[in-house]
């Protein structure tokens, strides 16, 4: 008897394999949604010709184009990571696509790790898409600001991630659909992505620079231009992160 169970039995694939699987399918929605590819790729590019062909906002000392195309890396991310993760997962919790991962072994740890590395898959797209745009615009980064970018990104992914799972975890679909934009076009305005946290108005700038919109925006324009500072913007994003994490995890309903 014990032994025909032991043969019947289909035990979980380890939690790596797990988590390599949901991502790939993670990957593959993303990139096939229209509209998640207009606000990945297509508004971030808008955001970017604008910058650069206008006068305004001021963004600080040096090549405008050289500030403008770290500021919409940034604003990519939170597009993917953020606004499109959040109401991804609030659609998928409300069409009881969520109660069923919530049954197998993959958990809710398994299934952030799974979205963040699906994002990161999708950030390296923006990424050579919106660079590449920029070289043709003249945007010429530093080097050796390439590999601490590279990590502000993946920070990125993480607590944007963290974030969506949060926001999509607790609240109704319909309710994160509006949440999702309304913070996208907020942070995108004041949260220090496009524009320098230094340009807005001290009291509010010094709240900013430890937010992780400004602590990324900020963190890509030093790394990429060279006149800044990336190592306290990688710890405010290593606090929230984990922070973030640990609510979205504990916080986390499979259903509405």
């Amino acid at each position: 008897m014990n032994a025909a169970v032991e043969r019947n039995a289909n035990p979980a694939a380890p939690a790596p394999a797990r988590v390599r699987a949901q991502a790939l399918f993670e990957g593959r929605t993303l990139l096939s949604h229209g509209e998640q590819l207009m606000v990945s790729i297509l508004l971030p590019a808008m955001a970017l010709l604008g910058l650069h062909f206008s006068s305004t906002p001021d963004l600080g000392p040096g090549r405008r184009i050289d500030l403008a195309v770290p500021g919409v890396l940034a604003l990519a991310v939170v597009s993917t990571a953020f606004t499109g993760q959040a109401i991804a997962t609030g659609f998928d919790r409300r069409y009881g696509v969520l109660r069923l991962l919530g049954v197998t072994p993959l958990g809710s740890r398994g299934l952030m790790i799974a979205k963040a590395v699906a994002v990161a898959g999708v950030v390296l797209v923006q990424t050579i898409v919106l660079g590449g745009l920029g070289f043709a615009l003249g945007w010429q980064p530093r080097i050796d600001g390439v590999l601490p970018a590279v990590l502000l990104l993946a920070l990125g992914c993480w607590v944007f991630v963290a974030l969506a799972l949060t926001v999509a975890g607790r609240i109704r679909a319909e309710g994160v659909l509006v949440v999702a934009n309304l913070l996208w076009v907020l942070f995108a305005v004041g949260g220090g992505l496009l524009m320098p946290t230094s340009r807005y108005p001290d009291a509010w700038a010094a709240v900013m620079k430890y937010l992780p919109t400004g602590a990324l925006g900020d963190g890509l324009r030093g790394a990429l231009t060279g006149q800044g500072n990336t190592v306290v913007p990688m710890l405010v994003l290593v606090v929230w992160g984990a922070l973030l994490t640990f609510v979205a995890t504990k916080a986390f309903r499979w259903s509405d």
